[in-house]
């Protein structure tokens, strides 16, 4: 009997020794399963600034590139200062959400109290101590200001514009000197700058996404894919005794559900989710009204649908975040941003186009995660949503000294691509 206990005693501590090394050292992945706040805390923190921020050098531009765009009433063509910089207009309406290049130069323009502590990044006046430049030159409010309609005869102040800051850009011997590699360009709309585009592809872009773009034009080892600036005001009171039972409409969705390529799957959408009580899916179309509407629709709701539209991305999901609304994509090309420090699957739900089309299976699949999981997704949201937060004067990891930090770690590649250029005597043989 001595034998038999001192075996099973044996065996035990065999299987709690496999289980823990399983557990905390292994690659089997049993944390998620039996650890799922530990694991959440794991992942959880952005890491901390250790370097000195990222020196930027920003063109001066005459104003009619960037804020002139933002009143075009004055004449004035001197370059923009942070005593001249103009207040982002509060009624511009979904022009806002792909304002990232003017909270980027604001960024840079902002003098502060000298605590770099704070910043990702800090403008240079000496080009030859820079890390990387900037193209201040607002290609998305050019092209929702001149271009919008693409027929329309102000297309031609669009298009112009982009063969003027062309021109700038080639004459500048920082330009030349890179071939623009270590040159930073906002093109978040996915129409901005589209007459020359290709033209600057070699470029660290700031983007949406790569819907509209060739993998040689844009791509993800050297752009920088940027979040949406959110339309509705953050949720900033979020504190019910009962977050779950306070939010009493399982999914939800309000916007336009005939969209092109990739997003009509928001009709079929439409179709299949017909007939619960508890999923709201209304086709509708962007006014003040209804972007109250959806808002209020979204901070009772559990979960909001994020559906492809002409593109893979759209505001809609980080209208869901500040919403602390889990967000539910159904988009099988899309790309998020600051994904190599934020692990999405922690507060958001995926499905392929492929699963969200099968009658049922997607509000089966939603009803049936647990309140605690619930619970934990939209602590998580609460805690990550300043994350995408666009404002100025900026604040620490808010959207855009996130976007910075994200800038500095394509520069290795940036630079590589330049050392390579000056010795290759067949230019990227290996494409």
């Amino acid at each position: 009997m001595k034998m038999v206990g001192k075996t099973v005693l044996a065996l035990v501590f065999f299987l709690v020794l496999i289980i823990t090394y399983s557990i905390f050292i292994g690659t089997v992945d049993l944390r998620s399963h039996f650890f799922p706040l530990l694991q959440s805390q794991l992942n959880d923190n952005i890491p901390c600034r250790t370097q000195s921020p990222l020196r930027v050098y920003m063109y001066d531009l005459p104003r009619r590139f960037n804020v002139g765009m933002i009143n075009p009433r004055s004449s004035d063509e001197t370059p923009v200062i942070a005593r001249t910089l103009p207040p982002w207009p509060a009624n511009s309406g979904l022009k806002l959400q792909h304002s990232v290049e003017y909270w980027m130069m604001a960024s840079l323009l902002y003098e502060g109290d000298g605590e770099n502590e704070t910043r990702e990044a800090v403008r240079v006046s000496d080009p030859d101590s820079a890390d990387v430049f900037f193209v201040p030159f607002f290609s998305s409010l050019s092209f929702d200001t001149h271009g919008h309609t693409m027929t329309d005869p102000d297309t031609e102040f669009d298009r112009q514009l982009q063969v003027d800051i062309l021109k700038f850009l080639r004459q500048s011997n920082y330009w030349q000197r890179s071939s623009g590699r270590d040159h930073v360009i906002p093109m978040h709309h996915p129409n901005a700058f589209r007459f020359l585009r290709e033209q600057v592809n070699a470029s660290i872009l700031i983007v949406a996404d790569f819907g509209r773009y060739s993998k040689i034009m844009s791509n993800l080892s050297k752009d920088v894919v940027a979040p949406y600036a959110h339309v509705m005001d953050s949720f900033v009171d979020d504190d019910p005794p009962d977050p779950y039972e306070s939010r009493t409409t399982l999914l939800f969705f309000q916007g336009r559900t005939v969209r092109k390529d990739e997003g009509k799957v928001r009709a079929k959408l439409a179709k299949i989710l017909v007939g619960y009580e508890d999923v709201h899916y209304e086709q509708s179309f962007a006014t003040g009204e209804s972007i109250k509407a959806s808002s209020q629709g979204m901070r009772s709701s559990k979960f909001c649908l994020h559906p492809a539209g002409d593109t893979p991305s759209s505001c809609r999901l980080f209208d869901a975040i500040v919403s602390h609304c889990v967000p539910v994509i159904v988009s099988d090309k899309i790309e998020l941003p600051y994904e190599d420090e934020i692990d999405y699957t922690q507060f958001s739900i995926f499905f392929s186009v492929k699963e969200a089309l099968v009658p049922g299976y997607m509000v089966t699949y939603l009803r049936q995660i647990p309140k605690e999981r619930w619970l934990e997704m939209w602590r998580q949201l609460k805690k990550i949503s300043h994350h995408y937060e666009f404002q100025y004067p900026p604040k620490k990891e808010d959207a855009v000294n996130m976007l910075w930090r994200q800038v500095r770690r394509k520069l290795p590649m940036a630079k590589l691509a330049v050392h390579r250029s000056r010795r290759l005597k067949v230019p990227d043989w290996w494409r």
